[in-house]
């Protein structure tokens, strides 16, 4: 069965524009003009720098495979998104993020220290399991300083002289708000601890007053 040849805009004699019907099974023919068609697109799509686009459509309702015209087609997210130009960070944002990989750098040190101990060690140490161990950092018994890639890391140097966490450590988790926090309120000197840290007012059993000083850090009394 002959093909019909059809004008897709009239104002353009280019055979690039035409679109090609026929009626099943004139395979062969159809295949080439398909590969006719194919050429024109990438022929056209080098020449305009952007991609082009024809479609194929085949309809066995009908009996008839139609080839659409070749049409430029560019990139619709080049339009709906345009590059912009993104500027410097400020001086300020430079510092924050400055800052922020330091305490980034500065916790993976910590973590790494010898007195820090995994889930596992810690539970061997305290004679319980560690489920036990997750349940009392949760429930802020225990203090667990949690590292990306280390995961859960506790200080060994958070139990008394009997083996056991100090007593003042939930108090410390609810009055600070969380297990970095209770960290540097223990390793760093309080005016209020007489220049002790909070861990050095814990071993001579001050159990009170590490509370008070925690509570004046929280209010921002000290700094």
């Amino acid at each position: 069965m002959p093909a019909t040849k059809t004008l897709a805009n009239e104002s353009r004699n280019d055979s690039s524009n035409i679109a090609l019907s026929m009626k099943l099974p004139r395979k062969a023919d159809f295949e080439k003009a398909l590969i006719r068609q194919y050429a024109k697109a990438v022929k056209l799509s080098r020449k305009a720098g952007h991609q082009v686009s024809f479609r194929v459509v085949v309809d066995p309702l009908a009996g008839a495979q139609t080839i659409s015209v070749v049409e430029e087609e560019p990139l619709s997210h080049q339009d709906a998104f345009p590059v912009e130009e993104v500027p410097e960070p400020d001086d300020e944002l430079q510092a924050a993020l400055a800052a922020a990989r330091e305490r980034g750098r500065r916790a993976a040190e910590i973590l790494a220290e010898g007195d820090m101990l995994s889930a596992e060690a810690f539970a061997d140490l305290l004679g319980v399991s560690r489920v036990t161990v997750n349940t009392k950092r949760q429930n802020g018994q225990v203090l667990g300083l949690d590292g990306a890639k280390r995961g859960f890391r506790f200080p060994s140097w958070q139990l008394d002289r009997d083996g056991r966490p100090y007593a003042a450590l939930p108090k410390l988790h609810e009055v600070l708000g969380g297990a970095w926090a209770v960290y540097r309120f223990l390793v760093t000197p309080h005016g209020a601890l007489n220049g002790r840290t909070g861990l050095d007012a814990l071993k001579r059993g001050q159990d009170e007053d590490v509370v008070a000083a925690a509570e004046g850090v929280a209010r921002g009394d000290f700094r």
